[in-house]
């Protein structure tokens, strides 16, 4: 995936690469369950990512994951991916599929300023 310059980009590339629309009410499910695994994103993100989140162990910050309220989130497909990448395995015990990433996407982008 190349560098993109939004988070509909990004989400767009995700969406490609699944064949399907990115579902909003999805990715609220994805963001805030737990996948078999102690925590689930919501865990250190809050489950309102229009504030910030804390890291479970190390306590620290994290910025707010609703681009509105974060200009720079999800503005790099590979930092991005990177990112998924990571946390997915924390919080699944697996990689995302490209259809978990776009609906987690959508459900971020709807909240607005």
């Amino acid at each position: 995936m190349a560098h993109s310059a939004t988070p509909a980009e990004v989400q767009a590339a995700y969406e490609a690469k699944a064949n399907v629309s990115g579902i909003a009410v999805k990715g609220q499910q994805f963001f805030t369950a737990k996948h078999g695994k102690e925590w689930a994103c919501a865990s250190c993100h809050t489950a309102s990512p229009t504030v910030d989140g804390k890291h479970a162990s190390t306590g620290k910050v994290i910025g707010p994951m609703a681009p509105a309220f974060n200009p720079e989130r999800f503005t790099d497909a590979a930092k991005t991916e990177k990112w998924f990448r990571r946390n997915c395995n924390d919080v699944a015990g697996r990689e995302c599929t490209a259809g978990e990433k776009a609906d987690v996407l959508a459900w971020l982008q709807t909240f607005k300023r």
